[in-house]
């Protein structure tokens, strides 16, 4: 690597000499532009609007619009006029808590290695930061422009955090934004469940850029003269009206057959919220069902009643029957005397 800055952190009445590399770099494939038929580069010359002459990078100066056509004109010597304390340091101001800082802020990353008797300060401040668990906030001169910027350890090495200053930070002012839509809790409670099925542990390494690799493929086959086949894309689900609660579920079910989990049965697992509810419409059914057990009750009582009608019926019939066999008895005495 190359170093793009030398200059020192000023730490209390502490200086520690560093020098500062772009800590990440682009892999994007570049491409030039080129003459269809021959190849050949194309080439852009810088003239003058005015005059129509070609101009060379000793001639050009920063111009800045005011509007009406004028332009106001600054020189290198403008520019070096300006009071730039900070030209060649990088000045903690202030210690704070790392989730203080909203990482929208963050701009460029910058490694810092010490330079030359440097070492112990480096190292010094690079272990009291990681003690306290917190980052430097910092001013700092680069490229003829003071930045914000913070200090923070990885990998046993302070890294330089440029950061946005927030007046550059733009505010969202979208329609969405005034309206008043609200969200079905049984449909929040499906999405956290979703959350919770696709939830696991951030590996960087396990991602890779994939249109960049077959871009790369195909001008690999290009400069070897073999062709190129694409895989077949997956057609795209037409854009039209979504159940949400049937899409949650399925991306449920689909995300718990990746993991190699069992699925659910029909659906994803009862919420809180659903079994909530369906506690709620088992009570209300539940006092529906008393009324109709003391009805019962009431008509037991009724038959219970009808029983001893029966038994003093049957009493009745009894001596009904004995009346009957001693007439039967009187009748065979006559006919015994009459013979």
């Amino acid at each position: 690597m190359r170093a793009i800055w030398k200059g020192a952190v000023s730490f209390g009445l502490v200086s520690i000499g560093v020098k500062v590399y772009s800590a990440t770099e682009e892999k994007d494939i570049r491409f030039h532009q080129v003459h269809r038929e021959d190849g050949g580069r194309i080439r852009y010359k810088r003239t003058c609007s005015v005059c129509g002459e070609e101009v060379t990078y000793d001639d050009i100066a920063k111009g800045y619009d005011i509007g009406g056509g004028e332009m106001v004109i600054l020189t290198d010597e403008d520019f070096a006029d300006l009071p730039l304390s900070t030209s060649h340091a990088i000045d903690v101001l202030e210690f704070v808590p790392a989730e203080q800082v909203d990482p929208i802020l963050y701009n460029k990353a910058y490694f810092l290695e010490p330079e030359g008797s440097a070492t112990k300060p480096y190292v010094l401040l690079r272990d009291a930061l990681s003690d306290s668990e917190r980052v430097a906030i910092v001013k700092v001169a680069l490229r003829q422009r003071e930045q914000l910027a913070t200090l923070r350890v990885r990998e046993g090495v302070l890294l330089l955090n440029t950061m946005l200053w927030p007046d550059e930070i733009r505010r969202p002012d979208f329609g969405f934004l005034d309206e008043d839509l609200k969200v079905r809790p049984p449909e929040l409670a499906m999405a956290s469940s979703l959350i919770d099925s696709m939830a696991g542990e951030f590996e960087p390494d396990a991602f890779t850029d994939d249109y960049r690799a077959a871009l790369q493929e195909v001008i690999d086959a290009k400069v070897e003269g073999r062709e190129v086949v694409q895989p077949e894309e997956e057609e795209a689900a037409p854009a039209a009206a979504v159940d949400l609660m049937a899409a949650l579920k399925a991306s449920v079910e689909r995300a718990r057959a990746a993991r190699g989990e069992a699925p659910s049965g029909g659906g994803a697992e009862p919420t809180p919220i659903s079994s909530a509810r369906s506690a709620k419409k088992a009570a209300k059914k539940a006092p529906a069902r008393k009324p109709a057990e003391k009805k019962a009750e009431p008509a037991k009582k009724t038959a219970a009643k009808k029983t001893p009608a029966k038994k003093t019926a049957e009493k009745k019939t009894e001596p009904a029957k004995k009346t009957a066999a001693k007439k039967t008895t009187a009748k065979k005495a006559a006919a015994k005397k009459s013979a």
